[in-house]
């Protein structure tokens, strides 16, 4: 499927999603603190390896990175209030997480660079340190930090938490202001915790179907949403009742069963996608077996990019899953988009929402 047909195809989810709710439209992967290499840009849906062989880019689209720029996970704030990954080209830099807090700042350096109907999440004119040691990132701002709209307080706590910890060598964060450790946030007080942030805490958190939240726990997935004619991948953390014995199943539930109706998001998963049996977790692989109904095309038993990637982001998550293989009433053989086979088992991809210049 070429990529105009694809994006017309999920904009169709994302158009239905906006009408049953009545609003508009609307990871895990980590780097090493080393001198960074090169990479390329990918256009959206590229990026789905599989464990033997990495598809081919496609020549006429895919853009050769400039040497002296390395591709960056910056977690900003969507047209939706959503706080989602946008991976951009950044300049090389010995000070990496100094500088990818130096990118959130509002009219800072990214302001060449931020695409269209999303925004930065720290204010104008703050600056700057950051200390890594043991696997955490001590981050100290300035008195400038404290200036920030009060209902931006949980969303900066998530970008620059999830912005750093695209970094191996960072495990969780401590925040500072002028030197001083924050236990809260200075603007509506939000706690912060002694053993610092961590992604554990969550992202873009529903908790609306959550009856009692004491006797649940979080999983995070992945839901679409679209800004002019990008698709892009939204990161959602939900509450799943206690009862649910089996996550990995949980987290296909809540793909199948849709985001809250009020979220200007869509899943590329329909309501009639079933697991005919339990999942199988093995050496970081885990196999589902689908209804029928996860197939994007009956002709070519096709699943959908944006589907099996959802799946994939999602479920690799989890601890310990590394990679998805998907069945189809028990049998492989099922085809991506482009026509190939997906006989082995399908990895995170490297970047989320690679932006494309």
């Amino acid at each position: 499927m070429c990529k105009r047909a694809k994006i017309a195809a999920v904009a169709v989810i994302l158009a239905a999603s906006a009408f049953i709710s009545g609003c508009g439209l609307f990871g895990k992967g980590k780097e090493k603190l080393d001198p960074p290499q090169d990479v390329s840009y990918l256009k959206e849906g590229e990026g789905l390896d599989t464990a033997s062989e990495k598809a081919a880019p496609d020549k006429e689209t895919a853009v050769e990175e400039k040497a002296d720029t390395v591709m960056r996970d910056l977690y900003l704030i969507d047209r939706n209030g959503m706080v989602v990954s946008q991976t951009l080209p950044l300049p090389k830099s010995e000070s990496p997480a100094k500088q990818v807090l130096e990118y959130l700042v509002d009219d800072g350096p990214i302001a060449q660079i931020l695409p269209n109907g999303f925004r930065t999440v720290l204010p104008a004119d703050t600056t700057v340190d950051v200390d890594i040691k043991d696997g955490k990132a001590v981050v100290d701002f300035s008195e400038e930090f404290a200036t920030y709209d009060a209902k931006d307080e949980k969303k900066i706590l998530q970008a620059v938490t999830w912005t750093l910890t695209q970094f191996e060598s960072v495990k969780s964060v401590e925040l500072r202001m002028n030197g001083h450790r924050l236990n809260e946030m200075p603007v509506n007080g939000t706690p912060i915790s002694e053993e610092g942030l961590s992604r554990q805490d969550g992202i873009n958190i529903d908790d609306s179907a959550a009856v009692d939240i004491t006797n649940t726990r979080p999983v995070t997935v992945y839901y679409l949403a679209q800004a002019d004619d990008e698709v892009y991948y939204v990161p959602v953390t939900r509450r799943i009742s206690n009862k649910e014995e089996d996550d990995v199943a949980a987290v296909v539930k809540e793909l199948a069963d849709g985001p809250g109706m009020m979220s200007g998001l869509a899943s590329a998963l329909s309501g009639d996608v079933k697991l005919l049996e339990s999942p199988k977790v093995k050496d970081g692989v885990v196999t589902l077996n689908f209804n029928e109904s996860i197939l994007g095309s009956d002709e070519k038993s096709m699943i959908t990019d944006a589907a099996l990637q959802t799946l994939v982001l999602s479920l690799t998550e989890q601890e310990g899953i590394k990679s998805v293989s998907v069945l189809m009433d028990g049998k492989t053989g099922l085809a991506s988009e482009k026509g190939e086979s997906l006989t082995e088992p399908v990895t995170r991809p490297e970047k989320i929402n690679a932006v494309r210049y």
